[in-house]
C-alpha cells in the first residue's frame, strides 16, 4: 500500500505544481512501454488483464507470472502497451484501483521478456 501512496503522492504534486510532462516522474521512463502490476485476485486470467489495462491503449503483451509448479498465477505480472504514453494513463488511473475487493498496484517497469530479444 505505501508504493500506491507513493505514486498518488507524485501525481497530487506535479498537478498542484502544474510540473511539465517532460519534467514528470514519468519522464525517467519514457523509453519502456511497460507497467507491473500487482495485488490481482489469483483467479483473474490474462485475458482479464486485457481488458482492464486496455482502457488506456492497446496491450501488446501480457505476462502473468505463475508459480512453476501449480502453474497458478501468483497476482502480479508484467503488461506491454503498444504506444508508451499509454503506461502513464494505466500507472495514473490504475494504481490503487479496487478490483475484486483487491487493491491493484501499477508502476512503469523496465521489463525485458527472456524470450523476446527485440525490446
Amino acid at each position: 500500500m505505501n508504493k500506491v501512496r507513493s505514486i498518488q503522492k507524485l501525481n497530487e504534486q506535479e498537478l498542484k505544481y502544474l510540473i511539465q510532462p517532460s519534467a514528470s516522474w514519468h519522464a525517467d521512463y519514457k523509453d519502456s512501454a511497460y507497467v507491473a502490476f500487482g495485488g490481482l485476485d489469483r483467479d483473474l486470467t490474462e485475458s482479464d488483464i486485457l481488458t482492464i489495462f486496455s482502457q488506456f491503449g492497446s496491450p501488446v503483451h501480457v505476462k502473468l507470472i505463475r508459480d512453476k509448479h501449480t502453474n497458478e498465477s501468483r497476482g502480479f505480472g508484467f503488461l506491454k502497451y503498444e504506444d508508451q504514453r499509454s503506461t502513464v494513463l494505466a500507472v495514473d488511473n490504475l494504481c490503487g484501483a479496487q478490483i475484486l475487493g483487491r487493491t491493484l498496484t501499477v508502476d512503469h517497469a523496465r521489463y525485458q521478456d527472456r524470450n523476446d530479444g527485440n525490446d
